[in-house]
């Protein structure tokens, strides 16, 4: 494949880079002034929802562009979007969900004024998501769902405002065509939330206790039964997100700058050959995955869809976040056991909460073993 960017591209990249030169907060603004960074994008042509359609107000990229914006934007650690509503569900509504619903739905997705959260984990259906067993139950009169389970590990429950999330309303036939995609409000009654602290001492997961809710049937996205289908194309957008290629391209740059802060003899640690064969594997693979990436990007410019390369990116993207991460706590050494304390070197001390952090990254969004599988049987053909 021609894995160099045309002049067209190019042109692009420079434009993105001069936007962000003149527009991005710096230092605290960086928080202060997120809104008026978003305001910009989106004053620039729909930049504040880059992979949206451009009849959904979204800019139109090529996908080669959405990856030189994507790019761009982590080189430059430039102010986050929570995933869940403008890269996870507003494709879904876009593509299945009623004329009323986009109008209701899109516009506080876009602008951040509606947090949103994904109800699909549940403590008996994590990787094996067709088991999950949250039930729908249609009343009589067939205007709305009674629904009553629990999902777990659901990030940012507590501060959202919604769930989109997948029920069991029929369990006659096989697993996977039993479940129905429906929108939640969570400041109803019969939503409990329970944080879960993470090994990296964070609160982002919680568990999700639904007792007697009730849902409009105006908000099932799509036909009843075809929920799986749905949660399907979202599951790509979430695991190809999740790989983070270009946030770790940034963070494997960062700790090599790190390994260069630590004095080892009369050099630094960059200079001892087995740390810096461990820094040197992991710029091959992530080199290689990137060019992955791109392939798929060419893939789709030619009109394919997204496939499995999406749980290759996921596979690889997560373990080498992790691999950053014991780099990083390897150069910290023993500073990094003052977990939160300002000792040795700056970067230690967020060396150990980033470890414990990404143990996790292989785990969610469809656990490793579940991208193997898929490789297996779609990429290799194996049964």
């Amino acid at each position: 494949m021609d894995i160099e960017f045309s002049t067209a591209d190019l042109a692009f990249q420079q434009d993105v880079q001069a936007f962000i030169k003149a527009n991005l907060p710096r230092g605290m603004d960086m928080w202060t002034k997120r809104s008026e960074w978003f305001q910009a994008l989106r004053d620039k042509g729909g930049w504040d929802v880059a992979k949206w359609p451009v009849a959904f107000g979204g800019p139109g990229f090529t996908p080669t562009q959405r990856y030189i914006f994507d790019l761009e934007m982590s080189r430059n650690s430039t102010p986050p979007q929570i995933p869940f509503g403008v890269t996870m569900l507003a494709p879904i509504l876009m593509n299945y969900g009623t004329r009323e619903q986009q109008e209701r739905f899109l516009p506080g997705i876009r602008d951040g004024s509606v947090n949103w959260c994904q109800g699909y984990s549940e403590p008996g259906a994590g990787s094996d998501l067709a088991n999950l067993q949250t039930k729908a139950v249609l009343a009589a009169d067939g205007s709305h769902y009674v629904v009553n389970g629990q999902k777990i590990w659901t990030t940012l429950a507590h501060i959202a405002h919604w769930m989109f999330c997948l029920v069991r309303t029929d369990n006659t036939g096989i697993k996977q065509e039993g479940i129905t995609f429906l929108l939640i409000p969570m400041n109803d009654p019969g939503i409990e939330i329970k944080p879960i602290i993470t090994l990296g001492g964070s609160h982002s997961v919680n568990e999700v206790y639904i007792t007697d809710v009730k849902v409009p049937v105006a908000d099932r996205i799509g036909e009843e039964g075809k929920g799986w289908t749905y949660a399907k194309g979202l599951l790509v957008h979430e695991r190809t997100g999740l790989a983070g290629i270009q946030n770790s391209v940034l963070a494997l740059s960062k700790a090599r700058n790190n390994a260069l802060q630590v004095k080892v003899g009369d050099g630094t640690l960059l200079d001892v050959p087995a740390f810096r064969n461990k820094l040197g594997a992991l710029e091959a693979e992530l080199l290689a995955l990137e060019f992955t990436e791109l392939r798929s990007l060419a893939s789709v410019s030619a009109g394919s869809d997204p496939g499995p390369e999406s749980s290759i990116m996921k596979l690889k993207g997560t373990e080498i976040q992790q691999r950053i991460s014991e780099l990083n706590l390897e150069a910290a050494g023993v500073y990094a056991a003052a977990w939160g304390e300002q000792v040795g070197p700056g970067f230690a001390r967020a060396a150990t909460s980033a470890y414990l952090g990404t143990r996790a990254t292989t785990i969610f969004g469809g656990a490793s073993e579940v991208q193997k599988d898929v490789i297996a049987k779609n990429v290799l053909g194996l049964g």
